[in-house]
């Protein structure tokens, strides 16, 4: 039995924290917490990301979400 967690790339730059990117992790790390998400995902607070126009970025896996928002991260994570 194959058993492999999601990896998820939180920026914490100025400009993603400025653009909400504190906010999106705790409501990710809330969300998995509870529910189908439990255990499946493992969530990393990053330094600047360098796409700093893109602002807040987030990494599912090999996916980048630019100008992420909590509901399109957690869409991307159950498609992985």
């Amino acid at each position: 039995m194959k058993f492999s967690r999601q990896l998820v790339l939180i920026c914490s730059g100025s400009d993603c924290k400025k653009a909400g990117s504190k906010r999106i992790r705790k409501e990710l790390k809330h969300a998995a917490t509870e529910g189908s998400l439990r255990g499946h995902c493992k969530f990393f607070q990053t330094k600047c990301m360098d796409m700093c126009k893109s602002a807040p970025v987030v990494v599912v896996n090999s996916h980048f979400c630019k100008k992420a928002d909590t509901k399109t991260v957690m869409d991307q994570i159950k498609k992985a």
